[in-house]
């Protein structure tokens, strides 16, 4: 087995990820909103929302094979210095790859887990928080409906109250439900996502604050 070979087969295992970057920050979005949180983007993804703001990291091949213990190293290093212990894994798609590896560790030291996924690949990992943002490009598999904390549906068009409603059909019980208009059309969507929301109040609005708040 050649260098490269053994390397994607850690990959494939979950014990190395395509890192694509990690960051102390504010997390923008969601039943979060404001929670300081120590972000690992995960690099690869092939879900291919046209609106997406991360599209450098569909291609995982761009983002460098890591070691989990490496990844972890890290968040530890971050914790130390700001006292956080909120960790977001997201992506790119993380749930692509085998989460159950990085999240052990993670939770060994423990850390606070959440995931923002689209749903589109099986259940793996041990996840904190779930936020589950379907896509109609690959819509989530069923075992999703039953873990998610949190669905989010991101709002480009009048079309998409409607699959939204679908999803919120989907969710258990306890999940809560937000809407989020797509950043690039925000000013014109968001006005009657509002109404929308006041009418139909088991709906909460989801905002991108960290771009108002020109933070990564």
């Amino acid at each position: 087995m050649t260098i490269a070979e053994e390397r994607q087969s850690l990959v494939e295992s979950g014990l190395f990820l395509p890192l694509m970057e990690d960051f102390y920050t504010v997390q923008g979005e969601g039943f979060h909103t404001g929670t300081p949180s120590y972000f690992i983007r995960i690099g690869g993804c092939d879900v291919g929302c046209h609106w997406c703001d991360v599209k450098e990291s569909w291609d995982a091949n761009r983002h460098p094979p890591t070691a989990i213990e490496d990844i972890v190293l890290k968040a530890k290093e971050s914790r130390a210095k700001s006292g956080c212990k909120t960790v977001v894994i997201t992506g790119g798609e993380p749930a692509t790859y085998n989460m159950t590896p990085l999240t052990s560790l993670l939770r060994q030291e423990g850390f606070v887990i959440h995931l923002e996924t689209s749903g589109a690949y099986p259940f793996s990992g041990l996840w904190d928080w779930v936020c589950l943002s379907p896509k109609k490009t690959k819509p989530p598999t069923s075992e999703w409906y039953q873990v998610a904390n949190e669905l989010k549906v991101i709002i480009f068009n009048k079309h998409d109250y409607i699959w939204a409603e679908d999803h919120a059909k989907q969710v258990n019980k306890d999940c809560r439900l937000f809407l989020q208009p797509e950043w690039s059309r925000s000013e014109r969507v968001t006005p009657e996502l509002v109404d929308y929301v006041m009418a139909n109040p088991q709906w909460c609005v989801s905002l991108q604050t960290h771009k108002y708040l020109k933070i990564p």
